[in-house]
């Protein structure tokens, strides 16, 4: 086969395979996966993946593994997410239409990871299901306090994406509350505060752990109160940042200066190089499930070893690895330096990986560097 006959077979396979997923996600969570649902598709979508992009088959071959030889998709290879910084993952022919860029750290920004994405709506149809479930079990729409940048401003941000296309679906208004850099319009906020105020009804607001502390330790700065029924989406995220404050303690100050009880504050997991997010169901099940968060039926969560990669016992931490299949255009087998266990599915966060990289995910990474070297 010619290299225009590869790719305009991937490019064909790409298209079945995205209004496949973007079906079965848009029917929402209610939808039954069965197991061999999953293999299904996971198995499908990497023999997409191995034959679109160069680096990951060859980084594939690197480690033994082909579509032919997998016995089921744990056994497909996860990519370190370090990796989206050094290489440029599509498996998609054609432009993209997003590139989504991870948040700057103190190495520089060219230490940015990048996220190509071929197709938003794939984006769009994986993100809302989960995100209604969490904030808007009642499914009525709300208006929106945002303290993660507006996406206009921030095409990068792939969390912006996300706020933006959620509100865009059920935000009765949107008030975007910082600016791009994450400095806070006081005057907006306060114009905000005394509207609802006066109206009574209940909104969503929504912001990284970094904005939230920002804005409660600002002078003339505040959340609230906030009406009753409101909910509170917080995405963690202190990376980069000079100092960071315990769970424990931002939740008390944000129910203090909201009047929003801890039990209605969702936390949100997501990276930039995982196009599908995880929620506590804190809405749903009460305070029991705070500090457990749900995935969505089409992605996967395993804890693994540090040293080997193999699954760990259940509720056993470990370095936690994610199948997305969402990540259809870039890569679904995600490897992280996050800590947690896995329990029935759901996923309890412990932090990162103190000290040096795990050596598990050292390997990894050595071998995707030298199977791309070889294969230039």
């Amino acid at each position: 086969m010619s290299a225009d006959e590869n790719d305009a077979s991937t490019s064909v396979t790409f298209t079945k395979l995205a209004k496949e997923l973007e079906g079965r996600f848009r029917r929402g969570l209610s939808d039954a996966w069965s197991e061999d649902d999953f293999e299904e598709l996971a198995r499908g979508v990497f023999r997409h993946q191995f034959e679109a992009c160069a680096t990951y088959q060859a980084y594939c071959r690197k480690r033994g593994v082909t579509p032919e030889s997998v016995a089921t998709w744990e056994d497909i290879p996860a990519v370190p997410a370090t990796a989206f910084k050094y290489f440029d993952f599509v498996s998609a022919h054609g432009d993209v239409e997003a590139t989504f860029l991870t948040s700057g750290t103190t190495r520089g920004e060219e230490q940015r990871g990048r996220h190509h994405v071929p197709r938003l709506d794939l984006y769009r149809a994986s993100l809302m299901p989960p995100f209604e479930a969490a904030l808007l079990p009642e499914r009525r729409p709300l208006r929106f306090l945002s303290l993660v940048p507006d996406p206009k401003t921030v095409p990068e941000s792939s969390l912006s994406f996300m706020v933006g296309a959620a509100a865009e679906t059920w935000a009765t208004e949107t008030h975007w509350l910082v600016d791009e850099a994450g400095n806070v319009d006081a005057a907006a906020l306060g114009d905000v505060l005394d509207l609802i105020a006066a109206s009574g009804e209940p909104v969503l607001l929504l912001g990284t752990a970094l904005a939230f502390v920002h804005v409660l330790e600002s002078d003339g700065n505040r959340l609230g109160p906030l009406p009753e029924g409101s909910r509170i989406m917080e995405t963690g995220g202190f990376k980069g940042a000079r100092r960071t404050v315990s769970r424990e303690r931002l939740y008390d100050q944000i129910a203090q200066a909201t009047g929003v009880p801890s039990e209605r504050v969702v936390n949100e997991y997501g990276m930039t190089e995982l196009l599908s997010q995880l929620y506590e169901p804190v809405l749903a099940e009460g305070s029991e499930s705070v500090g457990v968060h749900v995935p969505p039926p089409w992605l996967r969560v395993r804890a693994l070893d540090p040293l080997t990669l193999r699954p760990v016992a259940a509720g056993q931490d470990g370095i936690l690895a994610y199948f997305d299949l969402a990540n259809l255009g870039s890569i679904s087998h995600i490897l992280t330096e996050d800590v947690g266990s896995v329990v029935n599915g759901r996923m309890r966060l412990r932090g990162r990986a103190s000290g040096a990289e795990p050596r598990g995910c050292s390997r990894a990474m050595d071998d995707l560097m030298t199977a791309a070297e070889g294969h230039r």
